[in-house]
């Protein structure tokens, strides 16, 4: 499978996990984004040094990703190249913030906490926003959206582009296979065609894109959800939901729930 054949499948197999019937993937998508938004929020909120409190937000992907029945293995493969670059945002840390803290009996950096603690936030919010777009699909993300009263064209605008990407590589994987069945033997494609290839490519891209968006104005679309809309209600389970994790992320966040449980252990068994 060719890189850009791989590329389709994993936008595809996303889709397929949204719409999967799944506990997950049940709820309201208001709530779930409103989940998501408070969740992030409370974890970039985190003191740049407080590494055993930001831990404890971990309860929340850890929990989704059992309830969900999400594959971590597949989950990191997909975001192999998005956490080591939110990761690497704290390296240098160590470097600039030099002033020594105490831990236990080890004496360590402040700038190792602050990398720590960066990382953490950095894997969190990632591995939170996969959550809610494994389990949502764009559609819906796109009515809850609506809901908050974000402006028509800028909704219309992300689901199209997200629509697009499949139909830019469709159409470049036409073309790739086309060029290769042409030039047998020839690995890759010669740089003298780059440019003709890339034209061709914006060109059919753009007709096939004004194709999708006239069929959508036939089917009735006008930047809202009518159908979705009727599909989706809010329940009590979703309000359920909502009150539950929320409350969740304020307690985590007001108190260092494994500090307490680890100096409640302590006095158990020391």
């Amino acid at each position: 499978m060719s890189k850009i054949d791989g590329a389709i499948y994993e936008i595809h197999h996303m889709d397929t996990l949204a719409r999967r019937d799944q506990w997950g993937n049940h709820f309201h998508p208001l709530v779930k984004l409103m989940v998501t938004v408070v969740y992030i929020v409370l974890v970039v909120s985190f003191s740049g040094y407080d590494v055993i409190g930001l831990s404890g937000m971990a309860v929340y992907p850890l929990a989704m990703f059992i309830l969900a029945e999400l594959s971590w293995k597949d989950s990191l493969r997909r975001l192999r190249i998005v956490l080591p670059l939110v990761c690497a945002v704290g390296l240098v840390n160590p470097f600039l913030d030099t002033a020594p803290v105490v831990i236990g009996t080890v004496t360590i950096r402040a700038g190792v906490l602050s990398m720590i603690t960066l990382m953490e936030k950095g894997a969190l919010c990632v591995f939170a926003s996969y959550l809610l777009i494994a389990t949502t699909p764009m559609e819906d993300l796109c009515y809850a959206l609506r809901l908050l009263h974000v402006p028509k064209i800028l909704v219309t605008q992300f689901m199209l582009t997200y629509r697009y990407i499949s139909v830019l590589l469709e159409e470049g994987n036409r073309m790739t296979q086309a060029y290769l069945l042409r030039a047998p033997g020839q690995k890759g494609i010669h740089i003298k065609v780059w440019g003709p290839l890339l034209g061709q490519l914006l060109l059919r891209s753009m007709d096939r894109a004004e194709a999708v968006y006239e069929s959508m104005l036939l089917r009735g679309y006008n930047g809202n959800f009518r159908a979705s809309e009727r599909k989706l209600g809010c329940r009590w389970q979703d309000a359920a939901y909502l009150l539950f994790w929320c409350g969740l992320f304020i307690l985590l966040r007001k108190v260092p729930v494994l500090l307490v449980i680890g100096n409640f252990a302590g006095g158990i068994f020391g």
